[in-house]
């Protein structure tokens, strides 16, 4: 006589956890529309924020030409890509791929700044503030009551949350 094995409960990834956990509470499709526009400028914005902190001058950078390559922001960039990769290697790519796109963007504002223009701290800053009260005021909008935790994983899983929809689209497997 077999005996029946208990079936396996299937384990589910944390990356899945997480995107179960905002799918069920983000939900609003007009909050998703505000969330495709305004957390990807949040991100560019904060990135910009971290990208002008003064990085000190180190003589040995200086010598080898790094000095204009590494600053504060490539430090979060490496770490921000580092937590993505452990959740999903093929979503912490897309990521990446975005990050390099808003580096080109933050240069630029850089040049722009240069030559006279307004401060990329003030820009970056006032995208920053914009994105983040929209993003806030849309979680407002959702049926369930967002927690600040729960909008802090939004804020911070959220990119590889929304490329995980593309992926998705294109039946691509992350």
């Amino acid at each position: 006589m077999k005996k029946k094995q208990a079936p396996v409960p299937e384990v589910k990834r944390p990356v899945d956890q997480y995107f179960e956990h905002l799918n069920a509470n983000f939900q609003d499709p007009t909050n998703r529309i505000m969330q495709i526009i305004f957390l990807p400028l949040f991100f560019f914005g904060l990135m910009g924020i971290i990208w002008m902190i003064p990085f000190p001058q180190f003589d040995f950078l200086v010598k080898l030409g790094w000095h204009t390559f590494l600053n504060w922001g490539s430090f979060f960039i490496a770490v921000l890509i580092y937590y993505y990769l452990k959740l999903s290697p093929t979503l912490s790519y897309a990521v990446l791929l975005c990050i390099g796109i808003m580096s080109y963007f933050i240069v630029q504002l850089e040049y722009i700044e240069r030559d006279g223009g307004p401060g990329v701290l003030l820009i970056s800053s006032l995208i920053t503030l914009i994105s983040l009260i929209v993003l806030w005021v849309g979680k407002s909008k959702e049926k369930n009551t967002i927690s600040l935790k729960q909008f802090w994983l939004f804020l911070t899983v959220g990119p590889i949350w929304l490329w995980h929809f593309a992926f998705q689209k294109i039946k691509l497997k992350y």
